[in-house]
């Protein structure tokens, strides 16, 4: 009689364990896709802050001794930005500023200078115009 009951108590419990053993499995596989799900959402999202602006133009006193091309080795236009902090080909808008037009970061700026973004201009007088101002800046990728 102790032998069937232990029998039946085995298989009871065993039953119980594969089904626990199911539910721990689907509830891990959930969790862990709900955390993959949120890390893309987060990826998904652009970054947004506050930095300072300046402008520059091609001048042998605003650049070193190659004015017309940029630290990545490319020549100066219009849409170019330079920043220390991001890396090359990052896209950039300053809405505030510029609307929807998107930058891209091909340049750098003195080491001293490592939280600005810098916009190139064609003319000298363009960007001593566009001063220094401080905006919210969207880094798109």
């Amino acid at each position: 009689m102790f032998a069937i009951k232990m029998r039946t108590t085995l298989k009871f419990n065993s039953f119980w364990l594969r089904k626990a053993t199911i539910v721990i499995f689907v509830l891990t596989l959930a969790f862990f896709n709900m955390s993959i799900q949120e890390a893309i959402d987060e990826s998904s999202q652009p970054k947004t802050m506050k930095v300072v602006l300046t402008g520059y133009s091609s001048t042998f006193d605003q650049t070193d001794n190659t004015p017309f091309v940029t630290a990545s080795n490319t020549r100066v236009r219009d849409g170019i930005v330079a920043a220390n902090f991001l890396a090359f080909g990052t896209k950039v808008k300053i809405p505030a500023v510029f609307g929807d037009k998107v930058f891209t970061v091909e340049d750098r700026m003195a080491k001293k200078h490592s939280d600005k973004i810098d916009v190139w201009f064609p003319e000298r007088h363009l960007a001593r115009n566009f001063g220094v101002k401080e905006a919210d800046v969207i880094i798109l990728e």
